[in-house]
């Protein structure tokens, strides 16, 4: 007796989709706040899209691009502070 129904192929490439839209969307939002967080985030979502087949591979291209972009901001900033971290 099963109390779902079966997966379908289907599934998997909405999931995949969804994986590179939330890395696109993630990325972006990395730009803004929280960047040391979100874009490696951006990446693994990216990758893993990219990995499993997704239809959406732009998304997911620049999803990654962004989640690079979100590492290098963060490392512009700390550079222009000299410090590790955010400094208030």
């Amino acid at each position: 007796m099963h109390l779902t129904a079966p997966a379908t192929s289907r599934t998997g490439v909405r999931d995949t989709d969804g994986m590179a839209v939330a890395s696109f969307v993630l990325g972006l939002l990395g730009l803004l706040v929280l960047n040391l967080f979100l874009g490696p985030v951006a990446i693994v979502l990216a990758g893993v899209a990219l990995w499993r087949g997704t239809t959406r591979r732009g998304r997911a291209l620049l999803g990654m691009t962004l989640g690079v972009a979100d590492l290098l901001v963060l490392v512009a900033f700390m550079q222009a502070d000299n410090t590790v971290s955010w400094g208030f």
